[in-house]
């Protein structure tokens, strides 16, 4: 056994309390052994977390990691004509490379924030999952499905293809990669792809992720043409089945009624907030104070840099508080202590990842914040402080699965200058193809 001390900091425990203790992680099994003053100093690798706070790795539970590509390409405009006008046709010029490049980018930027896990939609699964191996990161990935102007037998093969790869996928690098069926939305992908596929993902043992009430123009036609509300509908398709082994769930969710937050309540449906996303779109407020008051899991993500336009979960953190507290009209309103606990382990829970707790037999999956910052003094309450001062720039560590993916700001498992330089380069002649 080879084990990792993270020593002399302090600790965020699971029950939100903060208490001085080295952690001692067994970096063959990837778990978390003990967490206890002066523990750490005798082990085979030690990270030093003075005038620090050890906290559990972050989770984004949403994101498109290789849209870092599109970073500030198509700003300032409402989600259909963002999509059908910018997004869409550039994607359609997505080669493997160009999908590799930006998703680890994407993970560049994710490491040196602290995030050690993700959900990805996207293409080209077999490079990414290559890409997540290199990293050291975890995810759950899944080749989005989008059948709108395809015909039945292009359409049948998206759904086909990601079937395929979420079969192919699931327990890659060495455990830290799971997959799911990923069809886009309710309204881009057909019924009758959902009635057939749905079944066969249950099959294979892997959950399903979609975005739905992402916009009112995804909920309106749902509610004309079928007289039910979204959430309704993906129920009537197979959908958030209390009776699978894999928890379904959603991202954004920021038009659901109170009809459908006490079904998902109900059902186990999980729900990904992503508040950047949805302000910079203008799609709306998602009611995540009534979600967690009526126990919906509920996780934080960035969405695609595209859309946000980074991948920080600090940010998100922020984001989170400030606009859950406008949408309810309330300050007390999606507390400090509920979204540190979306950022980690309600994203696990969500995700179905390992992570999001510091305790012995959890997953080694941790982020180092430094808070020697003047922005982060004086420090009166540090859970308070990683939601509305800290930000990834702050994060010295990162450990995921027991091993050190960055060190005193330097990652360790991508060579940072090449990625950045290789994405700039795919990214500028990507949007050349494209126009």
């Amino acid at each position: 056994m080879t084990t990792l001390g993270i020593t002399d900091g302090q600790v965020l425990r699971p029950d939100g309390t903060v208490e001085r203790a080295d952690v001692l992680v067994d970096q063959e099994t990837g778990e978390i052994l003990d967490v206890e003053p002066d523990i750490g100093t005798s082990a085979d690798e030690t990270l030093d977390a003075s005038d620090s706070l050890v906290m559990p790795g972050l989770v984004n539970a949403h994101t498109h990691a290789a849209m870092t590509l599109l970073r500030g390409y198509a700003d300032d405009k409402p989600l259909e004509s963002w999509l059908r006008e910018d997004v869409w046709p550039a994607e359609a010029e997505l080669t493997p490379d160009d999908v590799a490049a930006g998703t680890k980018l994407g993970m560049l930027e994710m490491i040196r924030s602290g995030t050690t896990g993700f959900v990805d939609m996207y293409f080209e699964v077999p490079d990414v999952v290559a890409a997540i191996d290199e990293s050291g990161m975890r995810a759950r990935v899944g080749h989005g499905v989008v059948t709108v102007g395809k015909d039945d037998e292009a359409a049948h093969e998206d759904a086909a293809e990601s079937i395929a790869v979420a079969r192919e996928f699931d327990g890659a690098a060495d455990g830290r990669v799971r997959t799911a069926f990923m069809p886009h939305s309710l309204t881009t992908v057909s019924e009758a792809v959902f009635r057939e596929y749905v079944p066969r993902a249950r099959e294979e043992g892997v959950p399903v992720h979609l975005h739905v009430n992402e916009t009112r123009h995804e909920v309106d036609p749902i509610v004309e043409e079928r007289e039910m509300r979204p959430v309704e509908y993906a129920r009537d398709v197979g959908l958030f089945d209390p009776a699978s082994d894999e928890r379904d769930f959603l991202a954004h969710g920021v038009h659901s009624d109170s009809s459908e937050v006490e079904t998902l309540a109900e059902v186990g449906g999980g729900v990904v907030h992503c508040p950047a996303s949805n302000m910079k779109l203008a799609s709306g407020m998602a009611p995540v104070q009534a979600m967690l008051d009526a126990g919906v899991p509920v996780g934080l993500g960035t969405d695609g840099a595209a859309s946000n336009n980074d991948l920080d979960l600090f940010g998100e953190m922020r984001d989170a508080a400030m606009v859950g507290k406008l949408a309810t009209d309330d300050a007390s309103a999606v507390a400090a202590p509920d979204v540190v606990r979306m950022a980690t382990e309600g994203g696990a829970t969500v995700a179905g990842l390992p992570g999001g707790r510091i305790e012995p037999g959890a997953a080694a999956d941790l982020a180092v914040v430094g808070l020697d910052g003047p922005h982060l003094t004086p420090a009166h309450d540090l859970v308070s402080h990683l939601v509305y001062a800290a930000s990834g720039r702050d994060v010295r560590h990162t450990v995921c699965d027991g091993q050190v993916l960055m060190r005193d700001r330097e990652v360790l498992t991508l060579d940072a200058e090449a990625v950045q330089e290789a994405a700039s380069e795919r990214a500028f002649d990507l949007v050349s193809r494209a126009e």
